[in-house]
């Protein structure tokens, strides 16, 4: 019987994409390359200077948390698969063989994996990235599930990182090490394929693929607002009624299913990191903010009196469903100087069920610096790579 890495392999080397397929590929280019340009004045570019290319890319591209995301797997698809093309000289398809593989081990791990702490995009992305790399490098099949074996030992990060610099650095890690897999592969480099099904088993995933389907099974979320997904749906749903809030916020309750709250660790924050993984803030910068753009989402935006009085005025209550951040909906009650407000969405903007229109991508692109549209204007593969590289130039 066939190791899950040698399975994968087969499958990433007999992908045909079809048109939407490339479509969904293009998005997710543009999508990646816009939010990494809008990290151009972020410290984390400094410090991670001296990374390669992936790595580094991969870095800047997630530390505004404004990159898109596969619901089914929790797992930030895009943000590793598209550097690793990228800096491997590929193309759609060496992207859409990644995300595809990083979606169905995603989604093999389950929500088990996830809700244990760990952090679904890296330790799916480290094999995924080994398959992007290897495509764009031209591997064999039997080469490919080699170069996923590699990438196990570098398989990990865990959602302790999140609110710090440590969460899109760790992404960065399993970018650069699905590269290095792949180049040790196409070396000569040896592995066993079953190395991948021993690991799958460690963490608490299944060996159960489903390779049928599209490219990428479900589809990708492109986010709205540049925080964690999880924040997505109550921000959204705040901002159906935030206009009719009168005088004095006295209590805002919350209520949704436990597992849409999971990675949301900071009830306090007081940083505009932490301000991005916490529930607590999503009603405070839904309430306060016209539009919960990257100023929202500052040390200081955190550190405002009036969001700091709001953190003390949630209160969150568990509802039924624990199986993923879209699950049931979200149900929210304000408490002010008039009538109780009552809100419930199921599925905020830019969710797979709700794409984006162009307009809604091209105001994203536009918030995500005033030139970028311009930048990203035709752009393919090759031109992204190379915008990439005279923005973020390798400090050594």
């Amino acid at each position: 019987m066939a190791s899950i890495a040698e399975a994968l392999a087969d499958w990433a080397t007999e992908l045909e994409p079809g048109p939407d397929d490339l479509a969904l590929a293009q998005r997710s280019l543009l999508d990646t390359a816009a939010v990494a340009l809008a990290a151009r004045d972020d410290p984390l570019t400094g410090i991670a200077a001296d990374l390669p290319d992936a790595a580094r890319w991969a870095a800047v591209g997630h530390v505004l948390d404004f990159d898109d995301l596969h619901v089914e797997s929790t797992t930030h698809i895009s943000v590793v698969t598209v550097p690793v093309v990228l800096a491997t000289g590929g193309d759609a398809r060496a992207y859409l063989a990644g995300a595809g593989v990083m979606a169905r081990l995603g989604n093999a791990l389950g929500w088990s994996h996830y809700s244990a702490g760990w952090h679904a995009t890296c330790t799916a992305g480290a094999p995924a990235a080994a398959v992007a790399a290897g495509t764009a490098l031209g591997l064999s099949a039997e080469q490919l599930a080699t170069a996923m074996a590699l990438a196990v030992p570098a398989a990990g990060g865990v959602q302790n990182a999140f609110g710090t610099h440590g969460k899109s650095l760790q992404v960065g890690f399993a970018a650069q090490a699905g590269v290095r897999a792949a180049q040790l592969a196409q070396a000569g480099a040896t592995a066993d394929p079953s190395a991948l099904d021993a690991w799958l088993e460690l963490v608490g995933g299944s060996g159960e693929l489903d390779l049928s389907g599209p490219a990428v099974p479900g589809g990708l979320a492109i986010k709205v607002y540049p925080c964690c997904y999880a924040m997505q749906r109550p921000i959204a749903a705040l901002r159906e009624i935030r206009d009719q809030v009168r005088g004095e916020v006295r209590r805002v309750r919350v209520r949704t299913p436990q597992a849409t709250v999971t990675p949301l660790i900071h009830d306090r924050p007081t940083t505009g990191l932490e301000g991005k993984f916490s529930l607590p803030y999503a009603v405070a910068t839904a309430l306060l903010d016209d539009y919960p753009d990257f100023a929202a989402f500052t040390d200081r935006a955190v550190e405002r009196t009036a969001a700091q009085d709001l953190l003390r005025a949630v209160e969150l209550e568990h509802t039924p469903g624990a199986d993923g951040l879209l699950t049931g909906e979200v149900d929210i009650e304000v408490e002010h100087d008039g009538p109780t407000l009552h809100v419930r969405l199921a599925q905020p903007p830019g969710a797979p069920s709700r794409p984006p229109t162009d307009a809604e991508l091209a105001e994203k692109f536009k918030a995500c610096g005033t030139d970028v549209p311009a930048l990203l204007s035709g752009a393919d593969w090759t031109t992204v790579r190379e915008l990439l590289r005279k923005t973020f130039p390798r400090a050594t």
